[in-house]
């Protein structure tokens, strides 16, 4: 009884695991569900313009800082320091100011490995003597024993790997972004998002990353190469981007599947 009791428990344990997995799997689906069934027939809309420090997840950035710099003023001198004109500098200097990022990616990269391994052992262990018990083993085995060979053991590996990575990236872009933090060194943190809605389809650039004002040319505009911890997300959502994601019943299996 005691038996069929824990046989019991397992099975209701077992079963109550898949019920919740298949209560996580059906909140998620109907989830998703509700909202692919919202877009049908309409485009997908676009966010709002809000502040960026007001959202939930902002947080400032912080990262080491050099003393600070004591600047040496002139009083009888029309010049200031770090003016790049004469009468007004049109470059961005500071919190809420917009410049224009230049984004130009060609990324290419070819990569092929291959590995092979291959290991053979063998051990032979036999105890002729050992106390005179060597003679009783014939009659604890039923088979015949040899004590010259009693233990013999044979490894055989081998592993061969082959991989190849071929990836080719090229994006050319545009984008305003707005400075948002003025670090204590005087670099600005730069943060952009652009959306464009193309029929049903929604384009979504984002872009955050920390640039030196000395980096900023005339016309008011960066390279990407000049931004430093660079953030770049070039992606979309819509009819086209749906279809060319996986299910989410097959995006379960491809996650909990061990093989």
């Amino acid at each position: 009884m005691k038996k069929e009791t824990n046989t019991a428990k397992g099975l209701g344990r077992k079963t109550a695991t898949a019920a919740a997995i298949l209560a996580v799997m059906s909140l998620t689906a109907c989830s998703g569900l509700k909202e692919r069934m919202s877009r049908i027939g309409v485009e997908p809309p676009m966010s709002k313009i809000d502040n960026p420090v007001a959202k939930p997840g902002y947080q400032p950035v912080s990262l080491p800082m050099p003393p600070v710099e004591v600047a040496n003023t002139a009083p009888n001198s029309l010049w200031q320091p770090a003016r790049q004109t004469f009468f007004k500098d049109q470059r961005a200097h500071q919190v809420g100011d917009i410049l224009t990022v230049m984004i130009d990616i060609d990324d290419e990269a070819d990569m092929k490995n291959k590995t092979e391994r291959s290991r053979t052992g063998g051990e032979k262990v036999g105890v002729p003597n050992l106390l005179g018990f060597e003679s009783k083993l014939g009659k604890v085995l039923p088979d015949a024993v040899n004590p010259d060979a009693l233990v013999g053991i044979n490894t055989d590996s081998t592993s061969v790997g082959d991989g190849k990575i071929k990836r080719e990236e090229e994006i050319s872009l545009k984008l305003a972004a707005m400075v948002t933090q003025v670090l204590p060194n005087g670099n600005f943190v730069i943060q952009g998002r652009q959306e464009v809605r193309v029929n049903f389809e929604l384009r979504e650039l984002t872009l955050r990353g920390v640039v030196r004002p000395e980096d900023i040319l005339n016309t008011n505009s960066i390279s990407y190469d000049k931004i430093a911890e660079a953030r770049i997300s070039y992606g979309g959502k819509g009819t086209t981007s749906d279809v060319q994601q996986p299910r989410y019943g097959q995006q379960f299996v491809d996650a909990v599947f061990p093989f």
